[in-house]
């Protein structure tokens, strides 16, 4: 069952395994060096995304920045408008106050009595 291996297969074998060997020898630098510009290649897609990123966080902060001012302004400008409002409301407050105390008050009293035309002497 076993079968005896002969010295002509035996010299083919150790070709075989020479050019595999001396192939790796020869393929190692090169896949070393497609290694080294693969992880190159990596990092400068990585520092380049970064970059982008960090100048995008950059960008938005500013703006955030610019809206926060404008915000401040937006709220002193209509803070102004409300207190223009309420010095217009009181002042019309005060100009109807005296109405509405005058209102309140007991009016003078009206007269019932009819009121006659007279002619010349008095008499119609």
């Amino acid at each position: 069952m076993n079968a005896p291996t002969s010295p002509a297969v035996a010299e083919k074998s150790l070709p075989v395994e020479a050019t595999v060997s001396n192939l790796v020898e020869q393929e190692s630098p090169k896949l070393v060096a497609k290694t080294e510009t693969g992880s190159e290649r990596v990092r400068s897609s990585v520092a380049r995304l970064a970059s982008s990123s960090v100048n995008e966080l950059e960008g938005l902060a500013s703006e955030l920045q610019r809206m926060q001012e404008f915000l401040k302004s937006e709220v002193g400008r209509v803070q102004n408008e409300i207190e223009s409002v309420l010095a217009g409301v009181n002042i019309i407050i005060e100009t109807i106050a005296p109405w509405k105390s005058s209102k309140d008050s007991p009016a003078p009293p009206k007269s019932t009595g009819a009121v006659r035309a007279s002619g010349p002497g008095g008499r119609s």
